[in-house]
């Protein structure tokens, strides 16, 4: 039970991000912005855990921060918030289903990246994992199959970007500072993605901002539900998992969104996405279970 915590950790994690794109799609239709919700998700988020870290008891880490290891969280921050505008501006030239489509390709860009940067080659159980996660995810996508697809290269490409953002977070957060208490690393982490969307997108989130008690509602259920609990469990459970079993781990988001876009959204859902989630749930049960048996065995 003690191995499953942190692999359970970010499979949670993963599944309330999952929510979020279904969520967004209903706000814009209020007319809000990208770059202001996605601003407004880290502000709150950081608020939040900088709270939480002010009353709790633990120290920063077991040694001082250096100027760059602070550097290094607050760049993490940085990169987890740039692959939530990127893909928040995605969804505004393509649909949703390709942009979630294009977005869980980080599963064999964080692997990729594990590889050819760290020299950490991916086992078989990860390399057949991800070729079955890969093909739940066209099932699950229904592309074939859908009425109105609206292709994009703009929208490709954020999308695309937004992958291989998320993919660099994960390895960065597997590998920076592994001692820093989750309250410390998480509240970094979202005081560097608040203050990077901000920079890039200053003059829309000081000109043409929707800024209202209406838009606070949605703004602390998007930071508490899709930023601050899941950056908490991520900075817990991705140093002691990897970035590889992480990364797929994380995939979980995916059916989740379908099935979020389903209730919230009252999209229909065809038997092959169901059998696209289905494949992708197998997928990741047996690559943990199999972990487990090899984790069991070398104790």
């Amino acid at each position: 039970m003690k191995n499953f915590r942190y692999p359970f950790m970010v499979l949670l994690g993963g599944a309330m991000y999952g929510t979020m794109s279904s969520f967004v799609r209903l706000i814009y239709s209020y007319g809000y912005n990208a770059a202001e919700i996605a601003f407004s998700q880290a502000l709150l988020a950081a608020l939040f855990l900088g709270i939480l870290l002010s009353v709790s008891n633990f120290r920063a880490a077991k040694t001082p921060l250096s100027r760059r290891d602070l550097f290094s969280l607050l760049l993490t921050g940085g990169i987890i918030g740039i692959t939530n505008f990127l893909y928040y501006q995605s969804v505004s030239y393509i649909s949703a289903s390709l942009a979630i489509v294009i977005l869980m390709q980080f599963t064999w860009f964080s692997l990729l990246l594990e590889w050819v940067v760290f020299g950490q080659q991916p086992g078989k159980a990860e390399g057949i994992t991800v070729i079955f996660i890969l093909i739940g995810t066209v099932m699950a996508g229904d592309l074939l199959h859908a009425k109105e697809l609206s292709f994009s290269w703009q929208g490709i490409v954020l999308a695309l970007a937004s992958s291989l953002t998320y993919a660099i977070y994960i390895v960065a957060n597997s590998r920076v500072r592994k001692d820093v208490k989750w309250q410390s690393k998480s509240t970094l982490i979202m005081v560097g993605s608040a203050v990077t969307i901000f920079i890039v997108n200053a003059k829309t989130i000081l000109v043409s901002n929707h800024f209202g008690y209406d838009f606070l509602g949605w703004a602390i259920f998007l930071a508490v539900v899709g930023t601050t609990i899941p950056t908490a469990l991520f900075a817990v459970g991705i140093p002691h998992i990897g970035a590889g079993a992480s990364s797929i781990l994380m995939t979980i988001e995916f059916p989740v969104a379908v099935i979020c876009a389903h209730i919230v959204l009252k999209e229909s859902v065809s038997p092959l996405q169901i059998g696209g989630i289905v494949v992708m749930l197998a997928a990741i049960a047996a690559m943990n279970y199999y972990k487990s048996l090899k984790t069991s065995k070398e104790i």
